[in-house]
């Protein structure tokens, strides 16, 4: 028996229709596209994500830098920021010079108070640390299942669609040929 025709037996049963091998081929061509599109998808947009991480811890500097006026209490913002608020802070930039911006600090703080904050490399402060690598590499997973996900969604979706449109043409040609057969065999009784 030849692989070719054990893996496709039932190709040459009478009852087959046309129809039927389009199905086939439709959910062939459905998982194919799932498996390596949802892969490939997941791998670049995880690499992406380590990528972008790893570029963040190496171009993030804590700096330490001193409150400029009071910080305010309790939560400010349109966004949880675990009872950190913003607050205008003062520091030294890696040229030297000091600057002066708004960071996220714990509320309630005095000015003056020392605070630890981020800045870039060029000197511009950040609001927000750079992602660890614990965090990255859970961050860079979830966003690779989001990916694979966004891939596989819409196939399945067309695939089923496809399908439902054959299961439709095959009840209609189930219907023709009972009116045929009726017709054949005389008029319906009861």
């Amino acid at each position: 028996m030849s692989s070719t025709r054990w893996l496709w037996r039932w190709r040459s049963s009478p009852l087959r229709r046309r129809e039927d091998v389009a199905e086939a081929w439709i959910i062939l061509v459905v998982w194919v596209v799932v498996v390596i599109g949802g892969a490939v998808a997941g791998l670049v947009t995880a690499r992406s994500a380590e990528r972008e991480f790893a570029a963040q811890r190496l171009h993030r500097h804590p700096v330490r830098a001193v409150l400029v006026s009071d910080a305010p209490h309790g939560v400010t913002g349109h966004w949880p920021t675990e009872g950190r608020v913003q607050a205008r802070v003062r520091w030294t930039a890696p040229d030297g010079a000091s600057r002066s911006g708004l960071t996220l600090v714990d509320g309630g703080l005095k000015a003056g108070a020392g605070v630890a904050a981020w800045q870039d490399d060029r000197g511009r402060l950040l609001l927000t640390p750079p992602t660890g690598r614990t965090e990255g590499h859970a961050e860079a997973a979830f966003f690779a299942a989001a990916a694979a996900l966004a891939v596989a969604a819409p196939v399945f979706g067309a695939g089923a669609v496809a399908r439902a449109r054959l299961d439709r043409r095959r009840m209609a040609h189930w219907d023709q040929e009972w009116n045929l057969v009726g017709r054949r065999r005389g008029p319906k009784t009861g």
